[in-house]
């Protein structure tokens, strides 16, 4: 069997491009600051608030749970959401690393 593409990179690259991801949608992006801004766990009210279908949001949070950075729990029938803390932190860390990295002098273009 082929080696999958995600094996010649490193474990770095992989979670970097992984949670870069979750940026990729403005819906996702939408959805965290939703649950930054409640500061709470959500359990369906996302619909009204994003103003997607109900299919489409659920896929978003599945995307983004699959992710790690919000996880769920089931209260009742409902699933409810929030940012998993230190997820969103190590998530942080490793983006800014990434992103701080600075170019050198050099004579290219």
């Amino acid at each position: 069997m082929g080696v999958a593409k995600t094996d010649i990179f490193t474990d770095q690259q992989n979670e970097i491009s992984l949670l870069a991801k979750a940026f990729a949608s403005p819906a996702r992006v939408a959805i965290l600051q939703h649950l930054f801004k409640i500061n709470a766990c959500v359990c369906g009210d996302l619909v009204d608030e994003i103003g997607l279908a109900q299919a489409t949001i659920s896929q978003h949070l599945k995307e983004l749970k699959h992710i790690g950075l919000i996880k769920g729990s089931i209260e009742g029938t409902s699933v409810c959401y929030c940012i998993d803390p230190e997820k969103w932190t190590k998530m942080k860390e490793l983006m800014s690393a990434f992103l701080n990295s600075d170019l050198h002098e050099t004579n290219c273009c």
